[in-house]
């Protein structure tokens, strides 16, 4: 069996969809993009997406020597959304909904790493999971995981987008995989559901238009004009992936861990009189501590529900 064969069946049981190869160079077609997209101060409040420019565009300025970069997908498609039809309670995007996924993904990452060098001896490399100066979106368009769409997120036929990126970058050589075709069409409905615009044109989104980024990475007060279209999301949003017809396609997940947490069934009451305790209680596991209290409670008491 080849390392990239064991690679990619060492993958499928640890739970990933896909497992491609492309190789670790720089990308000389996402420069511009990115360039322009930090000129226009599309990034909002990210500032920090302002630094490592090079580092973003070239593997080997994160991992010396680097010869590959292997991009893999896993589903977080809850089995069943969490909802009520008036909405009058918070809602949270699905990728939130159980344990934090920088720490789940990450520890399948490292088996998978220990069992190439198992493998194949000595390999020198990281583990990334949305969490360094990574273009995840891109590697994975250019091994084949995926397309980007419209939207900007990353799409597999038949499986749709509710799925993390997650990335090994390796100094061992092995053969790469080819891109995927885009298969959005000329379909718009992404761009059309956004209540605030965010997606200002095809892949390009302006964050300071955009819910997700309103409701997790601002500080301070969330902008007037666009408090009515953010509510009744409390933590990121998943409005233009709800839409994609792609979406219809998405399967529940098996991960044990992304089972939502007791908030699930919280009143209305127990929103707003939410403490550090039952904070902490309810999301120091999950993604939703990224936010911490103070800002959930401004997306709670400033949003109309």
């Amino acid at each position: 069996m080849t390392a990239k064969e064991l690679l990619q069946k060492e993958a499928e049981r640890l739970g990933f969809l896909s497992c491609r190869i492309s190789k670790a160079e720089f990308l000389k077609d996402e420069a511009p993009r990115l360039e322009e997209w930090l000129k226009y101060g599309y990034h909002g409040s990210m500032s920090y997406m302002e630094n490592h420019f090079d580092k973003r565009l070239d593997p080997r300025k994160l991992v010396p020597g680097a010869r590959s970069v292997i991009s893999l997908a896993y589903n977080y498609y809850p089995e069943k959304e969490i909802t009520n039809t008036d909405n009058s309670l918070p809602k949270i995007a699905k990728y939130a909904y159980g344990e934090d996924y920088h720490v789940v993904i990450k520890e399948k990452l490292f088996e998978l790493l220990d069992t190439l060098r198992l493998n194949s001896g000595h390999i020198d490399g990281r583990c990334f999971v949305d969490s360094a100066p990574v273009m995840e979106r891109s590697w994975a368009e250019k091994s084949g995981v995926g397309w980007i769409g419209k939207n900007s997120l990353l799409l597999r036929k038949g499986e749709g987008s509710f799925f993390f990126l997650a990335e090994l970058i390796i100094d061992l050589d092995l053969p790469e995989d080819s891109i995927a075709q885009d298969h959005c069409g000329s379909c718009t409905k992404c761009i059309d559901a956004c209540p605030t615009g965010a997606i200002i044109q095809p892949e390009v989104i302006d964050s300071n238009r955009c819910i997700s980024h309103m409701t997790i990475e601002l500080h301070g007060a969330l902008p007037n004009d666009f408090k009515e279209s953010i509510s009744p999301w409390a933590f990121g949003c998943d409005i233009c992936q709800d839409v994609c017809p792609w979406n219809r396609h998405s399967k529940p997940n098996k991960e044990s861990r992304f089972k939502p947490g007791p908030w699930k069934d919280w009143t209305k009451v127990d929103w707003q009189e939410i403490t550090e305790e039952t904070f902490g209680r309810a999301f120091s596991k999950s993604a939703v501590s990224r936010t911490g209290l103070d800002r959930l409670k401004r997306n709670i008491t400033e949003i109309d529900f």
